[in-house]
């Protein structure tokens, strides 16, 4: 790996050594502090050091690179479910648009709490959003074995099931927990 490569924060791997996060950079050689507590300055050149991060190399690309942001923005946030709130409340079931969400106290005293419907369903999605990125998160994580995998796989299957009451607000049914 060229030292041009590299940034400071960022992850790198290291033939000997292991895994490490770059600290400084100078002209020919890194201060690395890897994961067992040492830190160590290398060339990475020649030491075999590689980057653990996804890296993009664009040449030759025709496109603005505003349209190319844009459009890599508008792809991460939709996968991750975070599109706009309109988007969202698009998912509400018709009869429910425009409500309210009342609460009333057992307490004739306090007082009662409203809130509208698309705000709650709103922050309903977004725990279901959540979970599925928390599921993904866990299904990919490197560290866990299998066995911890399912066992936190069944507390978000308990969430998700704690979370069908509030199916009768969505208008599909793919939406919905």
């Amino acid at each position: 790996m060229k030292i041009e490569s590299l940034r400071i924060g960022m992850k790198v791997r290291h033939p000997q050594y292991g895994s490490g996060q770059v600290k400084a950079i100078s002209e020919a050689v890194a201060e690395i502090q890897f994961d067992d507590g040492v830190k160590r300055t290398v060339a990475p050149e020649a030491s075999g050091l590689e980057s653990m991060e996804l890296l993009a190399n664009i040449n030759g690309l025709e496109l603005p690179l505003k349209q190319l942001v844009a459009e890599t923005l508008a792809a991460a946030l939709k996968q991750r479910a975070l599109e706009k709130s309109h988007a969202v409340v698009e998912q509400l079931g018709l009869r429910w648009n425009g409500g309210r969400l009342v609460l009333h106290p057992a307490d004739a005293a306090l007082q009662t709490k409203e809130v509208p419907l698309e705000v709650f369903f709103h922050k309903i999605v977004m725990v279901r959003n959540n979970l599925r990125v928390l599921e993904q998160k866990i299904n990919a994580h490197e560290k866990l074995s299998d066995g911890e995998k399912v066992e936190m796989q069944q507390y978000i299957t308990k969430s998700y099931g704690s979370l069908t009451t509030f199916n009768v607000l969505f208008k599909e049914k793919e939406d919905q927990f």
